[in-house]
């Protein structure tokens, strides 16, 4: 069946589920670590280091990507990016991805060949493969994908491993992806395509995760849900409290400008304190967040300082002080 002249092409229940499987199978990646790749029951990955880092993730239509906001390669480019950093924040290098797609059978083909192409475009970079996977009908778009790692022989970096006397720091982008996320909201995308990008394709720093491992980073995580959340469980796991620098230019947005420019549009208030908010607070731009007790790599930008536990305080300061921002994203409390 060739596509119809409208370019949508033929529907996943047109072309059936083998016919999906082999326009798509061509389109994804394939890693040093593949031995078997998709098309049998199961695939095949070397793990030289005979342990495996592994996590999941789970995007839904309407809840964690619109269609009427991001392409289809944008949700795969977006999949790829938040599972890969999870292995980065453990400071092991990605390997392979394994990808679940619930679609509705009346979805174009085109769109799962668009997705299975961002998928190969976040997986770039890192050289991972997209090993195999499941394919199945719904209501609406689901996206599943496990990453699987590999820690080269080193042990994994955990959250627990902060200690008082660290300092801490942050590899990546801070509020870009909520500033993309707020113009978009507001129908402004035009104001700051950059920052709509950043929401829509995230563009995490996944092999600092090795680099600040082999640094002898202390605690790691990607910040997800938000600076001060994130941050919070490290401290949480760790025993410890974090105290953040209110006036470093990262965290006042002022490193990348567009910030609080966007902040000015969206005027719901004075667009420094927005900007900072989306800064502390805001997710999905998956920079990594670390605790070193000596010297810091090259690129990471230092925020803060780790403190013994204050009883009576929340885990993350900002100056010793409770900060004003408060939130980050939970899937239950929206």
């Amino acid at each position: 069946m060739t596509d119809r002249a409208d370019g949508v092409g033929p529907s996943l229940a047109e072309l059936g589920e083998s016919g999906v499987l082999a326009r798509i199978f061509p389109l994804l990646p394939a890693g040093r670590a593949t031995l078997l790749g998709p098309g049998d029951d199961a695939a095949v990955l070397s793990a030289p280091d005979a342990r495996v880092v592994a996590s999941t993730d789970v995007m839904v239509q309407d809840h964690d990507f619109r269609l009427d906001w991001s392409s289809a390669e944008d949700v795969g480019v977006k999949a790829a990016a938040q599972n890969l950093a999870d292995v980065a924040a453990m400071g092991a290098v990605p390997t392979a991805l394994l990808v679940s797609l619930v679609a509705p059978a009346s979805t174009p083909v085109s769109w799962v060949e668009g997705f299975a192409r961002g998928l190969a475009i976040g997986c770039a970079a890192t050289g991972t493969t997209v090993a195999g996977g499941d394919l199945s009908s719904g209501p609406v778009l689901m996206v599943s994908v496990t990453v699987l790692g590999d820690l080269e022989g080193r042990d994994p970096v955990l959250r627990s491993g902060a200690r008082h006397g660290d300092v801490v720091a942050v590899r990546g982008n801070l509020g870009r992806s909520a500033a993309g996320l707020a113009l978009l909201e507001a129908g402004r995308p035009d104001v700051d395509p950059d920052l709509v990008a950043a929401h829509r394709r995230p563009d995490p720093p996944v092999l600092a995760g090795r680099e600040a491992s082999l640094a002898g980073a202390t605690a790691m995580l990607d910040v997800s849900d938000g600076l001060l959340l994130d941050l919070g469980r490290i401290a949480d796991a760790s025993g410890v409290t974090i105290d953040l620098d209110g006036d470093d230019p990262v965290l006042r947005g002022r490193r990348t400008v567009l910030v609080p420019a966007a902040a000015a549009v969206i005027g719901r208030r004075g667009a420094e304190d927005l900007a900072r908010t989306w800064v502390l607070t805001g997710g999905e731009d998956h920079p990594l967040a670390a605790t070193f007790s000596g010297a810091v790599p090259d690129g990471w930008d230092l925020v803060g300082q780790v403190l013994p536990r204050l009883v009576g305080y929340p885990p993350v300061l900002v100056d010793g002080y409770w900060p004003d921002s408060s939130g980050g994203w939970d899937h239950f409390r929206r």
